[in-house]
């Protein structure tokens, strides 16, 4: 895959975006169970089950890379 450096700053900005709204999230996330701590167990059941997801999204993309 060749990289354009054309699209260098869109790239930068979209991570920096994708990072603000990670944070933004996880901060909501801390509020939410300092306010209200019997949901702190099912969020963090769900905080898991994301991460898994997020960290299984390289592999997918390989593997329907690898078919075309």
């Amino acid at each position: 895959m060749t990289r354009n450096p054309d699209y260098r700053e869109l790239r930068t900005l979209l991570l920096l975006l994708a990072m603000a709204l990670g944070l933004l999230t996880t901060g909501a996330v801390v509020c939410l169970t300092f306010a209200y701590p019997r949901l702190a167990e099912p969020l963090a059941a769900g905080a898991a089950v994301l991460t898994c997801l997020a960290g299984s999204v390289p592999w997918i993309v390989k593997g329907a890379g690898d078919r075309r």
